[in-house]
């Protein structure tokens, strides 16, 4: 790694951030032709070929492991900097983070934290872990708790959520077996890759929720279509607990507790560690204990 320019390692940085190479070049103040020269150069020098040249480009994995140098490199720099006060600029931590936990319990950590500007990416907790591999984002918020490789792992706690449903929809949908009313009955979903709901009937011995769905990904929104009669669905008990009489429980007894985990570069970052420290404390007062 030391054997690449660095410029032409802080190019690939801004292309991966950016997502183009015009955008980068914005970015950097200079010119498109003069990205693209950079990255071929670098291509060249690490022997791989490091994007997949589309709109966004995509990282290949050699890729990915330059964009991970590249971060670590520009967190250290600007540590360097401002303890030389060369720079008061505050230093940027992207962080992948899931819908619900943004929705509910992760804002006010990071209002704990001063002098850090934070770039949130918003992705389901099962794909968090992807962010971190290919070097987007320096930490997640996961349901994974086998670490990334070069990052370390710690149980945040659980995040509960409650099979519900508004009660004018139960009192029609839902009259029977329950596993048999839910293999029909309209559900609410976040998006293609929420399982959530799927894997509730799956637990009732149903081999899924029905195919009649509505996808809203938004969790506030999320919430008001099962409150609004749209379909059932799993909805985090903080979220329930703000909305009182607008939700039939459809099993009080099976709630589903998911396991979030904070992964983080291993880094000697102190503003990487502060964050992770207001993470730890908050969720401790806001989720469940794992224990």
């Amino acid at each position: 790694m030391t054997d690449l320019p660095l410029d032409q390692v802080r190019t690939l940085l801004a292309v991966a951030d950016e997502g183009t190479f015009d955008a980068a070049a914005a970015v950097l103040h200079v010119t498109p032709s003069a990205v693209s020269q950079r990255v071929k150069a670098l291509e060249q020098r690490s022997g791989s070929v490091l994007v997949t040249r589309a709109k966004p480009v995509r990282l290949t994995e050699s890729g990915q492991v330059v964009v991970r140098f590249a971060r670590r490199l520009a967190a250290l720099e600007h540590e360097a900097r401002a303890e030389l006060g060369m720079t008061d600029e505050p230093v940027r931590v992207p962080i992948a983070v899931n819908a619900d936990s943004l929705a509910t319990w992760f804002l006010p950590a990071l209002a704990n934290v001063p002098d850090v500007c934070f770039e949130l990416h918003r992705e389901d907790q099962d794909h968090t872990t992807t962010l971190l591999r290919d070097g987007r984002v320096m930490a997640a918020v996961t349901s994974s708790s086998a670490p990334v490789q070069g990052c370390s792992v710690r149980l945040l706690g659980l995040l509960r959520y409650l099979p519900l449903a508004s009660p004018a929809f139960a009192a029609r949908w839902l009259t029977g077996s329950l596993r048999e009313d839910l293999a029909r009955a309209p559900v609410v979903v976040f998006d293609r890759r929420d399982d959530l709901q799927d894997a509730f009937v799956r637990s009732l011995g149903g081999r899924g929720a029905s195919a009649a769905r509505h996808f809203v990904p938004a969790s506030e929104v999320f919430v008001e279509a099962v409150a609004a009669g749209l379909g059932w669905g799993m909805v985090p008990e903080v979220q329930a607990a703000s909305r009182p009489g607008r939700f039939e429980s459809l099993a009080p007894d099976r709630p589903v507790d998911v396991p979030l985990y904070w992964q983080q570069w291993r880094l000697d970052l102190p503003a990487l560690s502060t964050v992770a420290t207001a993470v730890a404390d908050t969720a401790a007062l806001a989720l469940r204990s794992g224990a």
